[in-house]
C-alpha cells in the first residue's frame, strides 16, 4: 500500500471509529448502516459529489456547506451529517471511500459478519454459494456475506478473498504454478 493510501486509510479509520462509537452508544447503529449505504450508492451515482471530495478547489466553507446540503437531501442522520461536516473543516473529505469502508467493517464486526469477495470462473448458483458460505462460516466462526462476481479468464474454479486471507483455486492460478515450476527445471 502507497504512503498516501496508508495515511489516508488511518486518517478515515480514526473518522469512522469515532462516528461508530458515536452510534454504538446511541444503540442507533441500524440507521448508521443505512447512512453508508446511502452515501456509497450516491458516490457511485454522482459525478460532482465526486468532485467535491477530491478536488482542491472548493474551500473548506464550501465543501462543509456542499456535504451538509447534501446530508440533508438524502436524509443523513444528525451524527452523520456533523462528522461529514466536521471532515469538510478539516479538509478530509477526500478520505471518503475508505472511511465508508471502514465503517462497513466495524458495523459487520458488530454484527459478528464477515463479506467474502469470490470471483468465480462461471457465475454461482444460490446453492453453491449456501454451501460456500456455510463452509466459511465454519472456519471463521462469523456469519458471512459473499459479493460474488465472474473472471471467465479463470478458466475454471474460484478466488476467495476474506480480510488479509485469500484461497486461489482457479485452474489459471494452477497453470502459472506448473509453468513457474517447469522453468525452474529447464
Amino acid at each position: 500500500m502507497s504512503e498516501q493510501a496508508s495515511t489516508s486509510k488511518g486518517i478515515a479509520t480514526r473518522y469512522a471509529s469515532a462516528l461508530f462509537g458515536l452510534a454504538n452508544e446511541q444503540d442507533d447503529v441500524l440507521t448508521l448502516e443505512q447512512n453508508v449505504g446511502i452515501l456509497e450508492e450516491f458516490i457511485v451515482k454522482s459525478v460532482d459529489l465526486n468532485r467535491l471530495i477530491s478536488s482542491p478547489i472548493y474551500s473548506r466553507v464550501e465543501q462543509q456547506n456542499a456535504i451538509t446540503e447534501i446530508a440533508r437531501k438524502l436524509g443523513l442522520s444528525s451524527i452523520m451529517a456533523n462528522t461529514l461536516a466536521l471532515m469538510a473543516a478539516k479538509r478530509r473529505l477526500f478520505v471518503m471511500p475508505f472511511f465508508l469502508s471502514v465503517l462497513n467493517d466495524l458495523i459487520a464486526d458488530s454484527k459478528n459478519e464477515i463479506t467474502a469477495e469470490v470471483v468465480s470462473a462461471t457465475s454461482l448458483s444460490k446453492s453453491q454459494l449456501d454451501k460456500l458460505a456455510k463452509r466459511l462460516k465454519a472456519n471463521f466462526d462469523k456469519d458471512v456475506n459473499i459479493n460474488s462476481s465472474v473472471d471467465e479468464n479463470l478458466i475454471g474454479g474460484m478466488i476467495v478473498k476474506v480480510g488479509s486471507r485469500m484461497i486461489d483455486t482457479t485452474i489459471l492460478a494452477k497453470l502459472n504454478s506448473l509453468q513457474n515450476t517447469m522453468k525452474e527445471v529447464g
